[in-house]
């Protein structure tokens, strides 16, 4: 009798331990750029490149297309504490986009939700969270997706530029771009650099700079964004000692498509600089 006591505790303590530290799914992990909330563990999980509408206001969404994440993170009762509110989840995941030179694009706790977005070498991210119970004050499941976008590269000298310029009359460059503004960004520099050079190696050269964009956004707004990201470039051609006489810049927004906007790698193609010999 004494000996069945004795494995009825013993057999309590293995359940208790087991509760306490629940493991996740089978083949299910973290995603590398985020640490785990406490307490939470995986019950679902899956990758594959698909795309995904992302929330950016109560009422509109922007669809974006690359390699998805997908984890269902529950919380573990069995710890002991209580379950964190859906505000306080949301804000663990953006303060780490934050600190990563990313932004917030969109977040209601009321709904559970909230889009963000950075970018770190040549992977744009795009996250969405996704609280699945009713209660804002308690966040006891919620899904994580990361889109992972790679950024379009693009390697040419100036020589080549020019010789392409004389032959078409005009070459497409990829000049990449922070989401939605027309900041160029550090690793676009190179093109910058060259188209530069071919400039000062051909001073009775004229060109016309031409921003293009996919068809993501309002018409309006995408022509707006075409103007900028060309007179962005303009003016930092003109900042390494070219004559501004020698330049000018025009946006076409959406209206010139190079192909297929319904996929992610037509829209990559889209979103272009196009410099155009006068």
């Amino acid at each position: 009798m004494q000996h069945k006591i004795i494995f009825t505790i013993i057999l309590t303590i293995v359940i208790s331990a087991k509760a306490v530290t629940q493991v996740d799914s089978e083949g299910c992990k973290d995603h590398p750029i985020f640490n785990r909330i406490s307490n939470f563990y995986i019950i679902e999980c899956s990758e594959n490149y698909n795309e995904l509408a992302l929330p950016t206001s109560s009422n509109e969404t922007i669809t974006k297309e690359g390699n998805v994440t997908k984890l269902l993170y529950a919380f573990n009762y069995e710890s002991g504490a209580n379950p964190p509110s859906t505000m306080q989840v949301i804000k663990n995941y953006e303060t780490a986009v934050l600190k990563n030179g990313g932004k917030k694009i969109y977040s209601n706790t009321e709904e559970g939700n909230a889009t963000l977005t950075m970018t770190t070498r040549d992977i744009e991210y795009w996250v969405m969270i996704n609280r699945t119970s009713g209660d804002p004050d308690i966040c006891e499941e919620f899904y994580l997706y990361v889109i992972e976008i790679k950024s379009m590269k693009q390697e040419i000298q100036a020589n080549e530029m020019f010789e392409i310029l004389n032959k078409e009359g005009f070459i497409a460059l990829y000049i990449n771009f922070e989401t939605g503004k027309s900041e160029i960004k550090t690793e676009s520099q190179k093109i910058i650099n060259q188209i530069v050079q071919m400039l000062k190696d051909n001073p009775g050269l004229k060109i016309n700079i031409e921003g293009h964009t996919d068809n993501v956004g309002s018409v309006e707004s995408n022509q707006t964004l075409s103007e900028k990201r060309a007179e962005a470039v303009m003016n930092a051609i003109i900042a390494l000692g070219i004559e501004n006489g020698r330049l000018s810049s025009k946006g076409w927004g959406q209206t010139k498509p190079i192909a297929d906007n319904k996929t992610e790698e037509g829209r990559s193609k889209n979103r272009r600089v196009e410099i155009v010999k006068q």
